[in-house]
């Protein structure tokens, strides 16, 4: 099913492919080849004139206002405060913990086996009577 789709997609595209190129082959033939006489041609359009814009009207000015000078504040001098002086702590010195040693053989790892174990339940019977 997916096989005859994918074909007939490939098929379509080969045949739309050949079928532009005979289509472009086709427009520069005529391209190349002189008008027919029978052709009218295309006046060309007059011109249109536009009529003036109006003149934009003049924007009054406004007086412009003054303003009362700002009021000078006096900003107040922050106390400086002296930081207390931290602590010092003095740490117990270390114990010497011994480290786990890293081993430097790891265990192998097993294998896969390669055959695969007949079960007896598959196979046939025996038969109890002979050919």
């Amino acid at each position: 099913m997916a096989t005859s789709k994918h074909c007939f997609i490939l098929s379509l595209i080969v045949a739309l492919s050949l079928s532009t190129t005979e289509k472009g082959l086709a427009a520069r033939h005529l391209l190349q080849t002189a008008p027919a006489p029978g052709v009218p041609t295309i006046p060309s359009l007059p011109k249109p004139t536009l009529p003036p814009l109006p003149a934009m009207p003049t924007v009054p000015t406004l007086p412009k206002p003054t303003l009362p000078p700002l009021p000078s504040t006096q900003i107040p001098s922050l106390p400086n405060p002296t930081m207390p002086t931290i602590p010092q702590v003095t740490l117990p010195p270390l114990s010497s913990i011994p480290l786990p040693t890293i081993p430097t053989t790891f265990p192998s790892i097993p294998t896969i086996p390669t055959t695969m174990p007949t079960f007896p339940f598959l196979s046939p019977p025996p038969s109890t009577t002979s050919p």
